[in-house]
């Protein structure tokens, strides 16, 4: 590949000093070990052999976490790595060095969709946490949380306009608007809220004590909780922690005959509709234990702001919670090791 000479800090470089206070940025560069994301990033390499020179893809990688530890668009982005030291430092990048725009930062993110390599950069930030010892496997908290598409809401039938359907708060559309619609987004109701919600579900296994994120699926927001649910245990853990949502006599049953202790919370039934006194006891037990993991969806949404699905489509949409899991884990990383 033919790479710009990057991260040669110049003189002028050195005598601006950082910010008083913690470098977590600076942290976060020499805890990492980038160099083995360098070789699961080689297939986008490998395309740079023509051409003007393009950037290191571990620079494009490290921006790309920046992004989502700062919930940035592309064009923030852009602006503020070429407007923050502590930007700059981190990706590699000297003063007098031209940064990314924001377009090139896109055609970067959607490379490693198109040659899914996301899931084995997430595998390779795996394996370097569990190395440092920082992955318990005590047990694994199930859980989800909705997302919303920053995408129009599509009319709630195909006979009825472009308008129907929209909040009072949304823009009509007029003879000249266009309107982007995602297909793969979908509609539900959250419990205890009114209205619904248009967008995509990120369901997640978080290792109990470290909080660190080990699975990940993203899915439409109308898929219910327990359908990807045996997709996120990994089988390594002591037990799994869930509430009721996630109850089956079938997965009870298949987490006892790997051995793996059950914490999923019991739920009436039409047989039982009334828990007995040794459930509810049991139900509250669980409940203290898995409730660390609504720290993490806090985490995302409001530190990191995965707020919003900024693209169009399951993959892309996947990808971005994928990026945002990513760079949360590097961030416990920090965290646990201060």
């Amino acid at each position: 590949m033919v790479d710009k000479t990057t991260g040669q800090f110049s003189f002028a470089d050195a005598l601006v000093t950082t910010r008083g206070g913690p470098d977590r940025l600076g942290k976060l560069a020499s805890v990492v070990k980038w160099y083995r994301f360098e070789k699961v990033l080689r297939p986008v390499a490998r395309e740079g052999l023509t051409g003007r020179p393009s950037y290191p893809v571990v620079i494009m990688f490290k921006a790309l976490m920046l992004q989502q530890l700062y919930g940035l668009s592309d064009a923030e982005l852009e602006e503020a790595i070429y407007d923050r030291l502590s930007f700059r430092r981190f990706c590699g990048l000297g003063l007098d060095e031209a940064v990314p725009d924001h377009t090139t930062l896109c055609r970067f993110r959607n490379r490693l969709v198109e040659l899914k390599l996301l899931e084995k950069l997430f595998a390779e930030l795996d394996r370097q946490l569990d190395a440092a010892g920082l992955i318990l496997r005590r047990g694994t908290m199930l859980d989800a949380t909705v997302i919303e598409t920053q995408a129009a809401r599509p009319p709630r039938d195909r006979g009825r306009g472009l308008n129907d359907g929209l909040a009072d708060h949304e823009p009509k559309a007029g003879p000249e608007t266009c309107i982007v619609v995602d297909p793969d987004a979908a509609f539900t109701r959250r419990k205890g809220r009114q209205g619904s919600s248009y967008g995509y579900k990120a369901h997640v296994g978080v290792d109990e004590g470290s909080g660190l994120i080990r699975r990940v699926i993203t899915t439409p927001a109308n898929v219910n909780d327990t359908v990807p649910a045996d997709q996120l245990i990994v089988g390594d853990e002591a037990r799994v922690l869930a509430d009721s949502a996630y109850h089956t006599h079938q997965r009870e049953r298949m987490l006892r005959e790997r051995g793996i202790g059950c914490g999923l919370m019991k739920r009436p039934n039409k047989h039982h509709p009334v828990l007995k006194a040794a459930a509810r006891r049991f139900n509250r037990a669980v409940s203290r234990k898995r409730a660390a993991v609504e720290t993490t969806f806090a985490t995302l949404k409001r530190r990191m702001g995965l707020n919003a699905i900024r693209y169009v489509g399951l993959a892309k949409a996947s990808a971005q919670v994928l990026l945002a899991v990513m760079a949360f884990n590097m961030r416990r990383w920090v965290t646990i090791s201060t």
